[in-house]
């Protein structure tokens, strides 16, 4: 199991219907299988997700956030990891409201 505790990430590209931006950034804490995040920057003023995460490293999340039109929005989320040659880890995010228009949209994430 991957252990992402004490990691931080920072968005290198998502779909349009995303609010995270490359000013924001995740610090992802976790213990055993729990994974906890907080993050923020660009349109999100404040956002928190937990998951669990598996054997091979996917986490399974749901997440929430405060955006800068001060609107709750709500989520859930699907995140592989894949390993680089140096060792960081980049997330392949396949996500969905489950406020507003409960769009699905794509993220990638980058170990920073």
């Amino acid at each position: 199991m991957i252990n992402y505790n004490n990691k931080s990430f920072r968005l290198i590209s998502s779909t349009e219907n995303s609010e995270t931006s490359s000013d924001t950034i995740f610090h992802y804490k976790q213990n055993g299988n729990i994974l906890t995040s907080t993050y923020k920057g660009g349109s999100i003023i404040e956002g928190h997700l937990i998951g669990l995460v598996d054997e091979d490293g996917t986490i399974n999340m749901s997440y929430h956030q405060i955006n800068t039109n001060g609107e709750l929005m709500t989520g859930t989320c699907i995140s592989k990891p894949k390993i680089d040659s140096d060792g960081k880890i980049t997330l392949y995010e396949n996500w969905k409201w489950t406020s507003g228009n409960k769009s699905k949209g794509t993220s990638v994430l980058e170990e920073i």
